[in-house]
């Protein structure tokens, strides 16, 4: 391991090199911290309602905490980054096996977190090989232990939920995982994270605005097309005024880049959380948790990551290469 990998995975002395990540940390904290304040003075101020109060003030105390909690590892260095994404996909899954019938099957839970692990490990070895293998490979173990088991009755229900849990929870946040292995990652997962939540928000008001029709009523009967159609465009401009940046003398720093990621993030992030409105209609329950207050559980809150990460890290790979220019298996010492 050479010393531009060491610095890479720990350094993390050299978390601020990139302007971007500096102002966009500060900007983050501040935001994340004066919001709850801000919710304060509206409600003293009898702007809002008891409920409306209580709400909104369980949502900015979360976020006031859970804004550094995602920043840290990110700062911190790719290594404590690609290990808080793989415990992400640990928890995720889990709350997806507790409300469903996964969560009497250890032996297909065994397989995905054995997986999760596999896909963490080809992260931080920059092994691309070993990464991308260990999905077809897990799905074989799952198929081969639910066929071990002898229990016919309930079988294909198994093997999809166990596929779908890894392909999720596993391999689609892990690709999250896996741009830490570009040398500039840090302000490349701070942008995504910022426009994938800001989508978030800008399909909020906008359906609040002008949203008429509804975009999927049976699934999630509060979503409108005005509302996805404006996230669209707002996602896409907020995702060109910041990847100037972040891609700053690369390819993607071109306007046709910039607008093809903002569309991507939003359409793609818009889908997720239709994905997950889906299962949990499917379920009949209204959160997959309640670990974040005002939220839901984690899955209520990073759904949109889900169908975002792997096509940002293929657009990226595609267009811009991502760790082209890092060392690979730089654990298991390969050739």
């Amino acid at each position: 391991m050479n010393e531009a990998v060491r610095e890479r995975l720990f350094g993390w002395r050299h978390a601020f090199d990139e302007p971007f990540t500096l102002w966009a940390t500060v900007g983050l904290l501040v935001v994340a911290w004066s919001a709850p304040l801000a919710v304060w003075g509206l409600h003293a101020a009898g702007r809002l309602s008891e409920k409306a109060y209580c709400e909104l003030r369980a949502r900015c105390l979360t976020w006031a905490i859970l804004v550094p909690v995602l920043l840290v590892p990110v700062l911190a260095g790719a290594f404590s980054t690609i290990v808080a994404v793989g415990v992400l996909s640990v928890l995720c899954y889990l709350e997806f096996a507790r409300n469903t019938p996964l969560r009497d099957e250890r032996l297909i839970g065994a397989a995905v977190l054995a997986g999760i692990a596999a896909l963490t490990f080809g992260s931080l070895d920059h092994w691309w090989e070993f990464f991308s293998g260990t999905f077809p490979l897990t799905v074989v173990v799952i198929v081969a232990i639910s066929i071990v088991q002898d229990r016919p009755t309930g079988y294909l229900e198994r093997v999809a939920l166990g596929t779908l849990g890894f392909g999720l929870f596993g391999m689609g946040l892990g690709h999250l995982g896996y741009l830490a292995n570009d040398d500039d990652y840090r302000p490349i997962i701070i942008l995504l994270l910022v426009a994938v939540e800001a989508n978030d928000i800008f399909a909020y008001l906008c359906g609040k605005t002008f949203g008429r029709r509804k975009l999927a009523p049976q699934t999630s009967p509060n979503k409108t097309i005005g509302g996805s159609a404006g996230a669209i465009v707002l996602t896409s401009l907020l995702v060109v005024l910041l990847g100037r940046f972040v891609f700053a003398g690369t390819a993607i720093a071109h306007p046709v880049h910039l607008v093809a990621l903002g569309i991507l993030i939003s359409i793609l992030g818009q889908l997720g959380d239709l994905v997950l409105s889906s299962v949990k209609r499917d379920l009949g329950i209204k959160d997959m948790g309640t670990s974040l207050p005002g939220h839901g559980g984690l899955l209520d809150r990073f759904d949109s990551l889900l169908l975002v990460a792997p096509a940002v890290h293929y657009y990226l790979g595609f267009f811009h290469g991502l760790g082209s220019d890092q060392p690979a298996r730089i654990l298991s010492g390969g050739p």
